[in-house]
């Protein structure tokens, strides 16, 4: 069965799946953030066949999150760096690795972010830049933007919700 492409959508949720949804690019994303740069690291790290790695990283590079750079002429060897775009992705696995932590961890926490200035564990919070409220908040919801198209606009007007489940205010005309 041939994966539904989400390309032609404006939904950014199913765009962004697209380009990083896939179980081993998630992986290659998380061990190029520890530090793994090379083929043969994220081999031996996730135990990835070559032919689905190589695949992978292709795809990781095409996207524009990794940068293939040329390390060794000798043997012609190459290793692969977090771009702009890729970097940009780290808040996004660090939300992972809490709601992980926090969901999915009945045995503890395997993994943790930590201040490597105190040693102190970090409790992740996605806030907004303006008012330094958390985006948990009620007072923030996903509303379509300047550029939705007509069935964007009828999706969030039909359902009157945000991602947070909770029916729109309509009497006060605010968005909440």
């Amino acid at each position: 069965m041939q994966k539904k492409t989400q390309s032609r959508t404006q939904c950014p949720v199913a765009r962004s799946l697209e380009k990083v949804g896939e179980w081993w690019s998630m992986l290659i994303l998380r061990d190029a953030f520890l530090g793994m740069r090379r083929f043969e690291e994220f081999q031996q790290s996730l135990g990835i066949a070559p032919n689905m790695l190589t695949r992978r990283l292709a795809t990781l590079v095409e996207e524009g999150l990794l940068e293939r750079r040329q390390y060794s002429t000798h043997s012609r060897r190459f290793e692969y760096l977090l771009t702009p775009r890729g970097r940009d992705f780290r808040p996004v696995m660090l939300a992972l690795l809490d709601w992980g932590n926090k969901h999915l961890a009945p045995e503890g926490k395997a993994v943790m972010l930590v201040d490597t200035q105190t040693g102190k564990e970090a409790q992740p919070l996605l806030i907004d830049q303006v008012t330094g409220l958390p985006l948990a908040d009620p007072r923030f919801r996903a509303v379509p933007g300047p550029a939705a198209n007509a069935r964007v606009k009828a999706r969030y007007t039909a359902l009157g919700r945000g991602y947070d489940g909770q029916a729109a205010e309509q009497d006060s005309g605010r968005v909440s």
